[in-house]
């Protein structure tokens, strides 16, 4: 049981790791004056989740689920 929760650990701060930089490296939500424009319906508006800004949106989701489980599989008493 040791063994498997430490795997789950480290995978957990790997895990962290990672959620920090995604969220980091995404721009903000504002879109400044290109809503004057209507730069906002532009083909990168309507393409957004096949952008880079889409895919790291995606992979934002799974890595923050993907904390919340193990956040609560190692705060279980199985492993003492």
């Amino acid at each position: 049981m040791e063994i498997l929760k430490m795997v789950l650990m480290i995978i957990f701060a790997i895990d962290c790791i990672a959620l920090t930089v995604i969220v980091l490296l995404q721009e903000g939500k504002s879109a400044g004056l290109g809503t004057i424009g209507g730069m906002a319906d532009s083909y990168w508006g309507q393409n957004k989740g096949r952008s880079m800004e889409g895919t790291l949106v995606k992979s934002t989701k799974f890595l923050a689920i993907l904390f919340i489980v193990l956040a609560a599989v190692l705060n279980l008493n199985v492993f003492a």
